[in-house]
């Protein structure tokens, strides 16, 4: 991080050159590759500065000098109390540690600044600095939230127009051809024992949702499907993923089960099936399979018992070249400690898993731990790292950015 001093030394050259007529388009490359913090202090050095700096394609240009900074934002929820309905009081605040991108180790907290009806606040993405939180419990949710820490601003997005219907999901994706950001919302409701799913999409740019057509993509056959939500829902390709597990209808046969990706694309905003690699279990009883990404590919996870009882495999592929059947390709196989909570992979391809809670006798009580553990698929080397956590965690990538800055109706806390 640039010091006070070095940023007004930084300043002053600055304003010598620019009363030399140094061109703007130089003060601007030079603005764009500093650090978030110092261009928000630059913006009070004058009027042409601060315009320079409030302009979107300014912020684009330091995003795209700043996205290889990368780190780890790492939201803990409190364990949600049973039954729902009694939720915890208003004052029980929530943080997000930001961690160091290869250790883990933590860099800085920040509080939410914002809270939901349950008290608990739900995950849902992260993108190009902006942290997009609903309720944790997703069904009842109507609040989704815009989040740059960076900046220190947040924005509450509009109501949705789909009041009837019960929240399933939602993905947060950017829009590359246009510059925008993008919530995704997937609803059903029953009338008369019939599914009916209805999407809507929020555009940033225009603070407004819109109804889209879930195409010819989802099976109308299917009575009963759930969003697998071990991970966040991956963005990929300009994709958003999700893992669906259905059961079809089988005529006068029993229902089928089946499973799928469903993908959307964020800058058409089209659906469409990803084909999912042909079975290859070895022997293993798979028990459940969700998707991430994988140094920016697309990835499937099979979590499935072996032969050996109480022994589970973790069998991951890669889909090396984006939307096509034939590139899927089996990473490894890797033995893992039975009952699992797989939280992704970094970026350099290291998995980050939790193992399920462990009795620990602490000042002479017993209390449940989750182990957070580094494992490397090619050398099966681990590392412990020191998080600390009695519940699981979400964990999505993070970079500082401009992004909101020069948003309508964007709240400063």
């Amino acid at each position: 991080m640039m010091s006070r001093g070095k940023e007004a030394q930084s300043a002053t050259i600055l304003l010598c050159r620019t009363n030399n007529h140094l061109p703007d388009e130089i003060v601007l490359e030079i603005l764009a590759r500093l650090p978030v913090k110092s261009v928000l202090r630059f913006r009070c050095v004058c009027k042409s500065w601060y315009s320079f700096i409030s302009d979107p394609n300014f912020i684009s240009t330091h995003l795209n000098h700043n996205h290889h900074h990368h780190h780890y934002v790492i939201h803990k929820p409190k364990i949600i109390p049973f039954p729902f309905y009694h939720p915890p009081p208003r004052s029980n605040l929530q943080v997000c540690t930001l961690a160091l991108d290869r250790t883990f180790e933590t860099i800085s907290e920040f509080r939410i600044p914002f809270t939901f009806q349950s008290g608990y606040p739900g995950l849902v993405g992260s993108c190009n600095g902006i942290l997009c939180f609903t309720d944790f419990i997703t069904s009842k949710s109507k609040d989704v939230y815009l989040w740059n820490p960076s900046i220190r601003k947040f924005k509450r997005l509009p109501d949705t127009c789909l009041t009837q219907l019960r929240t399933l999901v939602l993905g947060f994706g950017y829009d590359s051809l246009n510059n925008d950001y993008k919530v995704v919302r997937i609803s059903q409701t029953r009338v008369k024992d019939v599914l009916a799913r209805e999407v809507e999409v929020y555009s940033l740019s225009s603070d407004s949702w819109k109804r889209v057509g879930l195409g010819n993509s989802w099976t109308p056959n299917a009575f009963s499907f759930s969003f697998n939500g071990i991970l966040a829902f991956p963005f990929v390709s300009g994709h958003l993923h999700w893992m669906i597990e259905m059961i079809e209808e089988g005529g006068a046969q029993e229902g089928r089960f089946t499973s799928m990706i469903l993908s959307f694309d964020v800058n058409s905003e089209k659906f469409k099936v990803v084909e999912l690699p042909l079975p290859d279990d070895e022997g293993s009883f798979i028990v459940t399979k969700c998707v991430t990404s994988f140094k920016g590919k697309l990835a499937l996870i099979k979590f499935g018992y072996g032969v050996q009882p109480h022994s589970m495999l973790c069998s991951i592929w890669v889909m090396k070249e984006y939307g096509v059947l034939d590139s899927w390709n089996k990473l490894c196989v890797l033995p893992v400690d039975d009952f699992i909570d797989f939280t992704g992979f970094t970026n350099y391809g290291i998995l980050l898993i939790q193992n399920m809670p462990r009795l620990v006798s602490t000042n002479y009580e017993l209390e449940r731990k989750y182990k957070s553990v580094l494992i490397d698929p090619e050398t099966l080397h681990e590392n412990e790292i020191s998080i600390q956590v009695n519940y699981r965690f979400d964990v999505a990538t993070y970079m500082e950015s401009l992004a909101l800055l020069d948003g309508a109706n964007v709240v400063f806390h």
